[in-house]
């Protein structure tokens, strides 16, 4: 059963049965689509009601942040933990590895995604990576563009398609193209190939184990991302005790 936080429906799960749900789902051929959350993710799905609906028929909605993890404390409900793509996906990529399940990799830079690749394969030689595509295309539904990485992506037929645009364009992506596509899995992860290419720093280790990561991003880029924290985050919290006091009232 799914928890409702400010109306977005979040799946009450763990790394590794995400990791299971999508090598089965490749495996079998079957379609999985899957999407996470944070606190920016429930601010943005206030905001854009395509974009909450796409969270809500997604699959798998997982906790991205530990804003959510706390936001669903604070309403009595319960998140079995917080994890983010560049702290799970060597996990992903290794079992993928070992049952032979192919990944496509789409978004960043080009230069990034070679050197995200190149990681992933020092560690695991076997690893498949059926295509990749930077994520600086024109995207209008329909263009020539857009059409031809369609193309190239169902003739990889990668088991898991992974899309790193950042939200919400990766998944204004996805609404507008998921039908065309014949990968069985969609994977959202933001901005992980920068950071698996070592791009862009993350926070050290003891921030972001300790709901700090946002701090250390906002030290990282104050420019691009102050806005979404120090605004975005008491934004967050409002609309979360907002609805606990709506329960509280019925």
């Amino acid at each position: 059963m799914r928890l409702d936080l400010c109306g977005v429906l979040l799946s009450p799960v763990t790394r590794a049965e995400v990791i299971t749900a999508i090598c089965q789902a490749a495996v079998n051929r079957q379609r999985l689509l899957t999407a996470y959350a944070n606190a920016h993710t429930i601010n943005l799905a206030q905001e854009l009601p395509w974009f909450r609906d796409f969270l809500n028929r997604a699959d798998i909605t997982f906790c991205d942040g530990f804003g959510v993890l706390w936001g669903a404390r604070l309403l009595g409900q319960r998140l079995p933990e917080r994890f983010t793509p560049p702290d799970w996906f060597p996990e992903l990529a290794a079992a993928c590895a070992a049952q032979g399940v192919s990944l496509y990799f789409l978004g960043s830079q080009a230069h990034a995604l070679k050197k995200a690749a190149a990681a992933l394969k020092t560690q695991l030689p076997s690893l498949n990576i059926a295509g990749m595509q930077h994520g600086y295309f024109d995207k209008t539904p329909g263009s020539a563009e857009n059409e031809g990485v369609v193309q190239a992506i169902n003739a990889a037929q990668a088991g898991v398609l992974v899309v790193g645009m950042g939200q919400p364009l990766q998944e204004q992506w996805l609404v507008e193209n998921w039908d065309k596509l014949n990968a069985s899995v969609a994977l959202p992860v933001g901005a992980m190939f920068d950071y698996l290419a070592g791009e862009t720093r993350r926070a050290p280790r003891w921030l972001t184990d300790h709901g700090l990561e946002w701090l250390g991003r906002l030290l990282v880029e104050p420019a691009r991302l102050g806005q979404r924290y120090l605004l975005g985050n008491p934004r967050f919290l409002w609309r979360v005790l907002l609805q606990r006091l709506r329960r509280k009232s019925r």
